[in-house]
């Protein structure tokens, strides 16, 4: 059984006039947005975002491109099931994106614009699929383990390994999402955004995912996510002929500058744009430059139809 508090998104609809789409996984419903036509781009969001994240895109992007955004399995406007129902685990969220893909096939190469786990999803499911791949644009996330020998950040470390503290704070209180709402921006955010974004994460069942993002970031061989972030670590050069634009926030506390010095590092032919007035939710901070950016990459780098 897939149990939702009503989401009451009517506060900030003028921010969001998009038309909703569900496809039917399994019997649960994963929403999505799609709109315009022309190159597919596929927006894959993280924790704990939603579609919202990327609506000035898809206003700006869908006057010439299809614009597709996703909500990952308990987030946004998809279903919300118990842990018995759904593992929320990263091979299940490549695996999603996996079915929706296919079920929308595209006739055209994709363009992944990928935040926080993201990155790490599209990423992963990208190397599945390099053929369907034409171009890739990176905020503020990661796609390999921690470079340099980072430590999880103390907040994410209470909530991954601190179980009952974990389920009343997350769960019970809101915490992650709430906190967000003042550290992930450095410029701050209106009323009506914190309401957007905060909006799916109503009740103790809608937080499920905001949670179980957190305790399956993978830290040891042990961790059930390890093998699969460690594969798309080893291979991630596998991608490094395609096109790839990185827009960052220097004011992030998890994916600071040691990561993108790694995406650098990997990727050194990536275009790079840096904001040093934007934090964890780049997007928010710099929407017109992000806009602009990402339409001049898009423009200088083609793509074509898939072979039939």
């Amino acid at each position: 059984m897939v149990m939702n508090s009503k989401i009451n998104i009517s506060g900030f609809r003028h921010l969001y006039p998009f038309k909703s789409n569900y496809f039917d996984l399994k019997g649960f419903k994963y929403h999505y947005l799609d709109e315009g036509e022309g190159d597919p781009l596929l927006m894959i969001h993280g924790n704990p975002t939603w579609s919202f994240y990327f609506r000035r895109l898809v206003k700006e992007l869908s006057k010439n491109y299809r614009a597709i955004a996703v909500d990952h399995i308990g987030c946004g406007l998809s279903d919300k099931p118990d842990i018995s129902k759904y593992d929320y685990r990263l091979k299940s969220r490549i695996n999603n994106l996996d079915s929706l893909i296919d079920y929308l096939n595209p006739n055209k190469k994709l363009t992944l614009i990928m935040h926080d786990w993201g990155g790490m999803i599209g990423m992963a499911f990208a190397l599945r699929h390099r053929e369907k791949i034409g171009r890739l644009v990176i905020m503020n996330t990661a796609a390999f383990l921690p470079p340099e020998k980072k430590k999880l950040p103390f907040r994410l470390w209470l909530i991954r390994n601190c179980k009952l503290f974990a389920k009343t704070a997350v769960q019970g209180f809101n915490i992650f999402s709430y906190a967000a709402l003042f550290m992930a921006s450095f410029k701050g955010l209106s009323k009506e955004v914190k309401a957007g974004l905060k909006a799916p994460y109503n009740s103790w069942q809608n937080r499920i995912a905001t949670l179980k993002f957190v305790q399956d970031i993978p830290l040891t061989e042990k961790d059930p996510s390890y093998h699969i972030v460690k594969k798309t670590d080893d291979n991630l050069y596998k991608l490094s002929g395609i096109p790839m634009l990185i827009c960052w926030g220097k004011h992030d506390f998890v994916f600071d500058d040691t990561y993108l010095k790694e995406w650098k590092l990997r990727f050194p032919k990536a275009i790079v744009h840096y904001f040093t007035h934007a934090g964890h939710y780049v997007l928010e901070d710099e929407p017109d430059k992000i806009c602009a950016a990402v339409k001049t990459f898009l423009k200088n780098n083609p793509t074509f139809s898939l072979p039939i």
